[in-house]
């Protein structure tokens, strides 16, 4: 019982029918809403949406100068919505929303990075994403819970359509839910009440796939600064092309016998100084991108389908296989808690080798390399426990994936990591040993999953080094699909 469809007892294609995104009530799926995507939609409800978001932007612009503490707090601040399910926390839905460092950097720099806002003359349109390009302290979260917060209203009369008609008087409650839209007239957020999901003592948001991406906007910085020459070629001012070229060759080191060329920091660098000389690259930029819209689309359509692969569509095979083991973990209840964590990864261990659960990471026969993937598969093996599962515990020295306790006294640490991870020889030496003392416990267990025999090799000849290759703590993980067992030969 993990995703909409589950809970709520309805078949999942009504949510594919309604175009709804069939969101996991465990964990966060890592996908957000992408502006652009509203900007480049032919449904005019997204148009609008897009539209909707830069009329609170010219207000915010309008506002700007002398803001009260109370100001900045009702009109730049707002919690996570957590409710729609989206992100990158690990365990729950938990995030921290925009707080007083968005709405300082936010509003402090409206005038620079919406300059020409209703007056665009080389763009079709401004973006709200500017904000990120123009480096000033935006980042790409902030503008993923800002474009929710700001299209609030309309993901919850989506959501209030798709209850009244779908779901029945049990499973659907009417809310009052604050900050549900803007009234220009009075100048504040304001709630309004809507018949929701509601689970678990809070309702659900549903988010349509046709607006949700993953990684990066199809507007972000590190494409900028890939596409940094296309978009000068792009400036039809000769003399302000030879500028602009003549400024990012000064700030490269000169050439040399031994370094005839720029790494790529000092060319991001180079870039990052063009970009302060010369902001108008970025509408330049934007322009060019603006004129891909269907490939946009397409690049969407492929990451949402990956995540619907691999934390649906797997991730549900992986659920199967926990409920017909039940009796695996019977063992563990009075165990303590390294007993109870290593269990689990070698549970996990089995199901990925033996069991088809290397599908996981796959995705069109291409292998997906991401240490959060299996720290969210990692989380399903703790359901109904009595052990206090953490994820991502910060005490001053860094997160640690997970720490599983039991009490005060009973601490063990979990930490995942790519064999593929450069860093992996520096990590294993030092990184758990700093958080166990963090966490004041000795106790930790170290994951590495590798994906060929070269991997593996390296990953042996890492342990071997640091004399760790007997430790019973490290479990590598063979997530490679080849030597993989069928399914209906494996007992687990």
């Amino acid at each position: 019982m993990v995703y909409f469809s589950n809970i709520f007892n309805i078949d999942s294609s009504l949510l594919e029918h309604y175009g709804a995104l069939d969101v996991s009530l465990v964990n966060d799926l890592p996908l957000f809403i992408d502006p652009f995507l509203l900007f480049g939609s032919t449904k005019e409800e997204y148009k609008k949406l897009h539209s909707n978001i830069l009329d609170y932007v010219a207000f915010l612009k309008s506002k700007s100068s002398n803001l009260s503490k109370g100001e900045l707090e009702a009109w730049y601040m707002f919690p996570e919505i957590k409710q729609n399910w989206l992100g990158y926390s690990v365990v729950g839905n938990g995030g921290r929303g925009l707080g007083k460092d968005f709405a300082s950097a936010f509003s402090k720099n409206l005038d620079i990075i919406f300059n020409d806002l209703g007056k665009e003359t080389i763009t079709a349109s401004s973006h709200i994403e500017k904000a990120c390009l123009f480096n000033v302290g935006v980042g790409r979260d902030n503008i993923s819970d800002f474009t929710t917060n700001l299209i609030y209203s309309f993901l919850l009369e989506y959501t209030q359509t798709f209850a009244l008609q779908y779901l029945n008087d049990t499973q659907r409650l009417k809310i009052p839910v604050a900050k549900a839209y803007f009234d220009y007239r009075l100048e504040r957020w304001m709630p309004k009440a809507y018949t929701l999901p509601y689970f678990n003592e809070d309702f659900i948001l549903l988010t349509p796939k046709d607006i949700l991406t993953k990684d990066d906007s199809w507007l972000n910085r590190n494409d900028l600064t890939k596409r940094f020459r296309d978009s000068v070629e792009g400036i039809p001012n000769e003399r302000l092309r030879a500028e602009i070229n003549n400024y990012f060759i000064s700030n490269l080191p000169a050439p040399t016998k031994k370094k005839p060329k720029a790494t790529a920091k000092e060319k991001a660098y180079a870039i990052s100084k063009a970009l302060i000389k010369f902001p108008e690259i970025i509408n330049y930029y934007i322009k060019l991108k603006e004129n891909t819209t269907i490939s946009a689309k397409a690049s969407a359509i492929t990451n949402v389908s990956e995540i619907q692969n691999i934390f649906i569509k797997n991730v549900s095979d992986l659920i199967e296989s926990l409920a017909e083991n039940t009796d695996y973990f019977e063992k563990v209840k009075d165990q303590d808690s390294y007993d109870a964590s290593l269990k689990r990864v070698l549970f996990l261990k089995k199901v990925i080798e033996n069991n088809d659960g290397y599908r996981l990471f796959y995705y069109k026969n291409q292998p997906i390399k991401r240490e959060s993937d299996i720290q969210v598969i990692f989380r399903l093996t703790w359901y109904s426990t009595e052990f206090d599962v953490n994820s991502e515990t910060n005490n001053g020295r860094g997160p640690v994936d997970y720490k599983i306790s039991k009490g005060s006294r009973d601490k063990t640490l979990v930490e995942f990591k790519l064999a593929s991870n450069s860093k992996l020889k520096q990590n294993l030496a030092k990184q758990v040993e700093i958080y166990q003392q963090a966490n004041d416990t000795k106790k930790s267990i170290k994951v590495i999953l590798y994906f060929d025999a070269i991997e593996l090799s390296n990953v042996k000849n890492i342990l071997k080094s640091l004399k760790i290759d007997s430790e019973e703590s490290i479990v590598l993980i063979d997530a490679s699909k080849s030597n993989k067992q069928s399914a209906s030969n494996v007992k687990i």
